[in-house]
């Protein structure tokens, strides 16, 4: 194969190809389904010309048997006043009109048959050009399916699952890590100094309390010896174990104290 013969090939590929890309087959198929609509007033010319001729030949036919009636009266009418003259003018012209005659007759079957033939390829031709339109819009739709099944498809490849996937596990990590964060916090925040010394606190509040009510009995003479030695064994022992709540939380001051310096 020649060099220009290839550069032709490649030239041709390369046509092709670039008409494929930008090439519509929506828009050539409205394109197609239009250029046929636009044939058929062609047609219909056309079928109206074949239809006029034949039109024009079945007049002329009838003249020309109109004319051969007359010359044939024409000429019996001579041949009985003896003008043989005339008559043999008037046979001439009978001939030639039956000559004519002829000659159109034959004209006018070959029309009538190109009519029928123009009208039949008409009516074909129209109806051909309704089924391709048809077909036509079944393929237009057909390509809008393609094209939004092709456009949901790259939707479908840029939506990356496993991305996603990872975000999520990442952001559940990072919330556990929060929530265990938090967690540890209010668990160190109950352990704390601050809180031993509130319920300590608390708690010698509540003997106080119950003291001072025991007071409030004693002196209404509403505990009787028994209970009142259990009064003041009760609150001996609240002495005792406020003297040892006492212990623990100096001992909790003092710990709190070195931390502090410990820190400065």
């Amino acid at each position: 194969m020649g060099l220009w013969q290839r550069i032709k090939r490649v030239f041709r590929a390369g046509t092709g190809a670039a008409l494929d890309k930008i090439e519509n087959p929506e828009l050539v198929l409205q394109q197609t389904i239009r250029d046929m609509r636009d044939r058929v007033p062609e047609l219909n010319n056309s079928v109206a010309q074949v239809m006029a001729t034949e039109r024009l030949l079945a007049k002329n036919k009838e003249n020309l048997e109109k004319q051969v009636v007359e010359l044939d009266s024409k000429i019996r009418a001579s041949v009985k006043m003896n003008r043989d003259d005339i008559a043999t003018a008037y046979i001439g012209q009978l001939q030639q009109a039956q000559l004519d005659l002829e000659r159109t007759g034959a004209q006018l079957e070959h029309a009538e048959v190109g009519s029928k033939q123009a009208l039949k390829a008409r009516d074909n031709y129209v109806l051909n050009m309704k089924k391709r339109s048809a077909e036509a819009m079944q393929l237009i739709s057909a390509s809008k399916q393609a094209k939004l099944q092709e456009q949901l498809a790259q939707t479908m490849e840029t939506f990356n699952i496993g991305d996603d996937a990872s975000t999520f596990q990442e952001m559940r990590e990072k919330i556990d890590r929060r929530v265990a964060a938090a967690e540890a916090k209010l668990q160190l925040g109950a352990t704390s100094v601050d809180s031993q010394m509130q319920d300590i606190e608390r708690e010698a509040m509540d003997i106080q309390l119950q003291d001072k009510l025991l007071e409030y009995k004693q002196s209404m003479g509403l505990l009787g010896a028994g209970n009142a030695g259990a009064s003041s064994k009760q609150i001996g022992a609240g002495q005792s174990s406020g003297s040892k709540e006492t212990d623990v939380l100096d001992s909790v001051i003092e710990t709190d104290a070195n931390d502090i310096n410990r820190s400065n």
